[in-house]
């Protein structure tokens, strides 16, 4: 990857301002965006509020038409340009992710290259034939084609910024709809000026995206307004079901991804060593605090012990702290209150009898990789997502049992299974309630081929990437031709 040099994101641009067809300030005024690791600002940006949005809504809509009309090969070019700007310029835009968001450089890293993979993605979507012919019941032709919603409002969080709002602004994009995106105000940087910095320099025309941070108040208004016929919305499941409430009242297309319980089932066969490896990256990547994150691991009873000193040697050796120096391999948790509802969970499971093995300190908001074992049905760190590092070991008698663990939570969003064994592992697997599921791995895994979402309250069946982007981001249109017009009976 190229590592320029050059100021692509030159805050004089767009400080204190939103995008709005342009760089422009905003109703709702300004927020300063700080660093999680040490409270010190980074910089303001434009933050809207309900009329910012009526605003980018009526522009998104109002460049709509003549951006579905563009040619194919046209809009595919542009994404194009877009992901070859962001790739260029990685090393520059990685460092805004790992302040805005406590990212370690990796995981920074991950989220540039994975975010120009989303969208070199999106611009085949641009010229991938989307319609077929119908039998008919007379001698007029029939025809389904897939025809954008209009304009698709898209809602994303703080942990995976960059990636977790680009997968769906630039499909969006690539099927013919305008945007307006309202990132994370925590993050809405990484989560939003980089975005708007990359098209807007890639030549897509005025109006097709508008990238507005706000607080709930904007979140409701993009969700209700007229204008906007979509929205896509990646978040808690608290969260989503406010969204999809607001958008069935208002009869919207609603695309729900949220947050998830995620089991790896370990079964007893399975190399140790890989296994805990697996467990510990699938719970500690990012604090924690992403929805794919390992939120139980499983373990025949049978290896339990050999498994969790594996696993605590594995967390007392993963330091937390800044990521600027370089030195650590967890970040910040985002925020001083996800910090006490972490230790909230972690105290309760401990009240009730799981075993604290590592961690379960903090220092400010550098919460150390946790391990608990003994976890169980009741506690609050079985049923519920912790968003943080915490490794909750719970051991089954039988494969079966193991199976009723992981289908008693109430998400359903990924799963993982390790065995020596392939036929069983995949035997577990088929009968696990998720929408993804990964053998022989843990649980994180992402990526823009492959369709994304969950069942429960890990979603609402709706899914992103992969050939699910034109069944979300189109609808069905019937076209019937007759040659010419022919009377009827009235």
């Amino acid at each position: 990857m190229n590592m320029h040099n050059r100021n692509f994101l030159d805050a004089g641009r767009w400080s204190g301002r939103a995008f709005i067809s342009e760089w422009a300030e905003t109703r709702g005024g300004t927020i300063d965006v700080t660093n999680p690791a040490n409270g010190t600002v980074l910089a303001s940006v434009g933050f809207g509020g309900p009329e910012d949005v009526a605003q980018a809504a009526g522009e998104a809509r109002a460049a709509q038409k003549s951006w579905a009309k563009t040619l194919p090969v046209e809009r595919a070019r542009i994404l194009n340009k877009a992901a070859d700007l962001l790739e260029e310029n990685g090393g520059e835009l990685a460092q805004w992710i790992m302040k805005e968001s406590g990212s370690i450089h990796p995981k920074a890293m991950i989220e540039i290259e994975h975010g120009v993979l989303f969208i070199r993605h999106a611009a085949t979507l641009a010229i991938t034939p989307t319609g077929m012919f119908l039998p008919g019941m007379d001698a007029r032709a029939n025809y389904a084609r897939r025809v954008p919603h209009g304009v698709v409002g898209v809602i994303s969080p703080f942990n995976f910024p960059l990636v977790l709002s680009v997968r769906s602004i630039a499909a969006a994009l690539a099927l013919g709809n305008a945007v307006v995106h309202k990132p994370d105000p925590r993050t809405p940087i990484s989560g939003g000026i980089i975005i708007a910095r990359i098209f807007e320099e890639a030549g897509l025309p005025k109006g097709v995206l508008n990238i507005v941070p706000g607080g709930a108040d904007a979140g409701e208004a993009l969700c209700s307004d007229p204008n906007v016929a979509m929205i896509s919305f990646t978040g808690s499941a608290r969260g989503g079901a406010r969204v999809g409430e607001v958008c069935g009242r208002h009869l919207k297309r609603v695309q729900l991804e949220l947050g998830g319980k995620n089991a790896l089932i370990v079964l007893d066969d399975a190399d140790l060593d890989m296994a805990a490896s697996n467990a510990a990256w699938g719970a500690f990547l990012h604090q924690g605090q992403i929805c794919m994150a390992t939120g139980l691991v499983l373990v025949d009873e049978k290896i339990e012990q050999a498994i969790t000193e594996r696993l605590v040697a594995k967390a007392r050796h993963l330091p937390a702290g800044d990521p600027s120096s370089d030195q650590v391999a967890l970040g910040p948790i985002i925020s001083d209150a996800q910090v006490a509802n972490i230790q909230r969970i972690v105290d309760d499971a401990v009240a009730k009898g799981a075993r604290l093995l590592a961690g379960g300190t903090h220092d400010g908001r550098f919460y150390a990789a946790t391990v608990l074992a003994g976890v169980q049905p009741g506690m609050v760190a079985f049923e519920e997502e912790i968003f943080g590092p915490v490794a909750c070991i719970v051991s089954f008698k039988t494969d079966e049992g193991a199976i009723e663990l992981a289908n008693s939570s109430e998400y359903g969003l990924a799963a993982g299974v390790i065995s020596a064994n392939l036929g069983r592992a995949m035997a577990v697997g088929d009968q696990l309630n998720v929408g993804q599921l990964h053998i022989n791995d843990q649980t994180v895994n992402g990526g823009p081929y492959a369709p994304f979402g969950g069942r429960g309250k890990s979603g609402n069946g709706t899914r992103v990437g992969g050939p699910a982007d034109i069944e979300e981001f189109t609808q069905w249109q019937w076209v019937s031709v007759k040659d010419n017009a022919t009377p009827y009976p009235f």
